[in-house]
């Protein structure tokens, strides 16, 4: 099989699917009858059918944002795609406005009204008992019910316009190599990750000659979100001051003093992340690593080319991995390929990433990827498939306590990429396997404990500068700079200072801080990892009510259940950091015996 496209018929034939249009009319109907009964939604019988009717149409709603956004996907220029994005996110405002009135309610009520409320049989109401206790904790900061409804109908064509508009001109981007050939933004990112080391330069100074020639329209985005959100956090204001940090420490489900420790401790210990860029230079033949090639594969240490993997190859190797965890988890990725649910074939006018995502009407998880066959494909196809057996296991659940944090989406994902290297790594007979599998362990410390950080620092400092005023693209570039040579030191040649506007996560309107839930998920899936071997047999069945827990539980709680541990502590994240240490080191073991 050569790389797969997706078969998404289970949910429609194509985007002028007449059930597309059935479907819309019926979130409609629901959005009316939200309106109707408004007046009475003091009344028990009423909220609860507003519950039900705004899960109901919220279901049908998102099944068809994720069929425009698979084909948007795979072609950013899809004109049907992006009208049927456009009107969606129209619709979804007017859901949201119809529903506020009873979501402030419910996060103003009685706690009696609400246990009155949740005694109901259907899982979409009493499902809701987590989410609302949430949603009660940062009521005061809550508008009226008209200043919700009128920032919900704005932020349509306002804020989310900023992040529409960067897909549409990355999607269309193209991107010139020395050599003249032209390729898309997405092949030539995708580069940047494999082992064909001569493009590699050619490929980042053809991508920092793209951002440049559109920094202004990138600042403008940048600038756009962060004024929007800034504004928005200063009218929430009224009861305390709500911090910038604020609405994503609440979507990440975790406290600010877990985030503080995270961060800290993983500054006092950027060393293992640096260590772990050096003796990758050292394989490369360099001094230091270059913002060109700090993602590629590893180069050959014996002349030979690094090896590559067909799709069919490759979903073996993640199939056999996944076996020695539980049989379960191997047939899931059978489910997966037979079922058409992933799409990894390059295609010109690709989106960026990768990604899983799901249809909630049939919980079919959909997984995106651009395959180019090296090691680290295999890796990132790995990490999705993990997020997609992550929503596997909960598909009985109600889907509102399936809504799980960002910081806790990457425990499956990144516990599927261990499993992936640990099973390589011990099928490895030469000195030269054994580092290529441990070569993985490294990237992926060097990214995570050292790329992750500079966009965590460079997006706080960029919004602690932009409650002044507007940050040019000159000054973003030279704050990203300076916090890139901060976190690399000594251990990167030179910065990449357009990575503020090449890396899409900035770019995104409904999530700000899109970075440090992955070094959440990173350390905190070690932690996981590490009970592996000493439960033996009981470890499945134990991960797996970890995974379904994360969706009605806040992230402390999860590791003192699972873990018995305090995220607040540095303890929890030293430990973590150790494994990653040993294997830095382990590697360099390895490495020395060849000198």
């Amino acid at each position: 099989m050569t790389a797969p496209s997706w078969n998404l018929s289970i949910a429609y034939q194509d985007l002028n699917d007449a059930k597309i249009t059935q479907d819309i009319e019926l979130i409609q109907q629901c959005i009316q009858v939200l309106n109707q009964h408004v007046d009475r939604r003091d009344l028990t019988a009423v909220m609860q059918n507003a519950i039900q009717t705004k899960e109901a149409a919220g279901k049908l709603l998102a099944t068809i944002n994720t069929f425009a956004q698979c084909h948007a996907s795979i072609d950013a220029i899809n004109p049907d795609a992006k009208s049927l994005i456009g009107k969606l996110a129209k619709l979804s405002s007017q859901l949201s406005q119809a529903y506020t009135p009873y979501q402030d309610t419910l996060a103003n009520a009685p706690l009696e009204y609400i246990q009155e409320v949740l005694d109901h049989d259907s899982g979409d109401v009493y499902g809701q008992a987590f989410l609302i206790a949430c949603d009660r904790k940062i009521a005061d900061t809550k508008l009226s019910v008209a200043e919700e409804q009128l920032l919900a109908a704005m932020q349509v064509d306002g804020r989310d316009a900023w992040s529409r508009m960067y897909d549409n001109i990355t999607g269309s981007l193209q991107i010139t190599l020395d050599d003249g050939q032209t390729i898309g933004f997405s092949q030539a990112a995708s580069l940047l990750y494999g082992t064909d080391f001569e493009k590699q330069q050619s490929a980042w100074r053809g991508i920092q000659e793209a951002m440049a020639t559109h920094q202004e329209s990138f600042a403008a985005i940048l600038n756009a979100l962060a004024g929007w959100r800034l504004s928005e956090y200063q009218k929430r204001s009224s009861q305390y001051s709500v911090h910038f940090l604020d609405p994503s420490l609440h979507q990440s489900r975790i406290l600010p003093d877990t985030l503080d420790a995270m961060m800290e401790t993983t500054l006092a210990h950027r060393d293992i992340g640096q260590k772990a860029g050096r003796l990758m230079a050292k394989v490369h033949g360099l001094e230091q690593m270059q913002p060109w090639n700090h993602m590629a594969g590893m180069p050959s240490l014996d002349g030979d080319a690094e090896q590559t993997y067909t799709f069919d190859a490759a979903i073996e190797v993640i199939k056999q991995a996944f076996s020695e965890v539980d049989q379960e988890m191997a047939d899931f990725v059978d489910l997966m390929v037979e079922n058409g649910w992933i799409d990894a074939e390059p295609t010109p006018n690709r989106r960026l990433g990768a990604y899983c995502t799901k249809f909630a009407a049939t919980r079919t998880p959909l997984v995106f990827m651009t395959w180019g066959g090296s090691r680290s494909d295999l890796m990132t196809l790995a990490h999705e498939l993990g997020h997609a057996f992550h929503n596997w296991v909960m598909r009985d659940m109600p889907l509102c306590q399936t809504r799980y944090p960002m910081t806790l989406a990457e425990t499956a994902s990144i516990f599927a990429e261990n499993i992936v290297r640990d099973s390589l790594l011990a099928k490895a007979q030469t000195r030269e396997q054994k580092l290529e599998m441990l070569w993985e362990e490294l990237s992926s410390s060097y990214a995570l404990l050292v790329n992750i950080p500079v966009r965590y620092q460079f997006e706080k400092r960029f919004y602690q500068q932009r409650q002044e005023g507007e940050l040019s693209a000159e000054q973003l570039c030279q704050l990203m700079d300076e916090t890139w040579r901060e976190w690399y030191g000594d251990s990167m040649s030179e910065s990449d200072p357009y990575f503020w506007a090449s890396k899409l996560h900035f770019s995104i309107s409904e999530v700000s801080f899109y970075n440090y839930p992955y070094l959440f998920g990173y350390l905190f899936s070690k932690g996981v990892y590490a009970q592996r071997e000493s439960k033996g047999s009981r470890f499945y069945p134990d991960y797996v009510q970890l995974l379904r827990d994360t969706g009605s539980m806040m992230a402390e709680d999860v590791v003192e259940r699972h873990l018995a541990m305090d995220l607040t502590q540095a303890d929890f994240w030293r430990q973590s950091l150790q494994m990653v240490e040993d294997k830095v080191s382990q590697f360099e073991a390895l490495l020395a015996q060849g000198e």
